[in-house]
């Protein structure tokens, strides 16, 4: 039975839209809404827990605490707090220019706000620009002002969870500031003169049901976490797009996921896992941060899958040991080959 069969929850198609064409409201509805499906839902894992494998996805092994409902579960990144801590005196100044109490701004004017910054900084992030403190101001309404702080933050984690980018500050005198992709990975998913918007949440998540799973995920397992969402095969997600084309494809291509047949399977299954590329960009501990952090938690949280990204963590020092060591051999060898080589002339 395919995935859309096994899904009928799937949304109606929406009519897919560029990413110039979003207005800033728009677009924070949608963040917000994938950031508290996210937060509400179940964790994409099987870890330690136990129960009939048709139950659908487990709840998260013993020690792991369960998703919020809001967006304050969330912790601030760390280019957040760190511009949080050093701009509480400008906060208040700003607040005081604003003539408003910041207290009594409702909830959706931050997150309508948090929104427009989402959609400014992505649109600075396709045209290769840096972003600077003064432009975010000028997208924040007036009685917004006094809360930069508090939208920045919100905007960033957003930025974060949903799209896979770090927001961090990259001149600390003139506050510019600058998007990254997270957890090493060097592509974004976004084609060449693509006008969408990067992708790497989705490749993180998929990377991370792999890891949770022992390694190796099927096909129905990653549209089942996916499908949470709002994000279904074979329809266009009218921020992301064609999902299955991304993930079975394009993924692949760019050697970040296997996309194999299950040994034995009959009828034909399919299942993923990590491809080179992710192996070498990134780590099972920062994707596993990074799925700590969804769920509010602490690595530690999820204790085999815990101990096995330590293990991969030595593996690597003991990897660039022996290499550094090779190396330094070669170096050596060379030298004294030279050295000979010269004292025979």
């Amino acid at each position: 039975m395919s995935s859309r069969q096994k899904n009928p929850q799937c949304p109606p198609e929406q009519p897919r839209q560029s990413h110039s064409e979003m207005p800033g409201l728009e677009i924070a509805q949608v963040s917000k809404a994938l950031e508290e499906t996210h937060l509400s839902s179940p964790p994409p894992m099987s870890g330690n827990s136990k129960g009939p494998s048709d139950a659908g996805i487990p709840s998260a092994p013993e020690g792991a605490q369960s998703f919020h409902s809001s967006s304050t579960a969330f912790r601030a990144t760390s280019s957040s707090k760190s511009y949080a801590s050093s701009s509480n005196q400008e906060e208040e100044e700003s607040a005081s220019q604003a003539g408003a109490d910041p207290r009594n701004v409702p909830t959706d004017a931050l997150d309508e706000n948090a929104g427009l910054l989402v959609n400014y900084m992505l649109l600075k992030y396709q045209m290769k620009e840096p972003i600077t403190k003064a432009a975010l101001l000028k997208n924040v309404s007036k009685e917004c002002k006094g809360q930069f702080v508090e939208i920045f933050q919100k905007a960033s984690q957003r930025l974060e969870m949903v799209f896979g980018l770090d927001v961090k500050e990259v001149d600390a005198i003139n506050h510019y500031y600058g998007l990254f992709i997270k957890i090493g990975l060097t592509y974004d998913g976004m084609q060449h003169g693509e006008k969408g918007v990067p992708k790497t949440g989705i490749l993180i998540l998929v990377l991370g049901v792999i890891f949770m799973n022992g390694n190796r995920a099927t096909e129905e397992k990653i549209w089942e976490v996916l499908n949470l969402t709002g994000i279904c095969p074979g329809k266009k997600h009218f921020i992301f797009g064609e999902p299955k084309e991304l993930i079975t494809e394009v993924f692949v291509e760019e050697k970040y996921l296997k996309y194999q047949q299950v040994a034995n399977s009959d009828p034909a299954q399919f299942e993923f896992l990590w491809g080179p590329r992710a192996h070498a960009e990134t780590t099972k501990m920062q994707v596993l941060e990074f799925l700590a952090k969804i769920h509010d938690t602490d690595p530690s949280s999820f204790p085999s899958q815990y101990e096995e990204a330590l293990q991969d963590e030595e593996e690597r020092a003991r990897s660039r040991i022996s290499a550094g060591a090779v190396s330094t051999s070669v170096a050596t060898a060379s030298f004294n080959t030279k050295a000979s080589s010269f004292s025979h002339t």
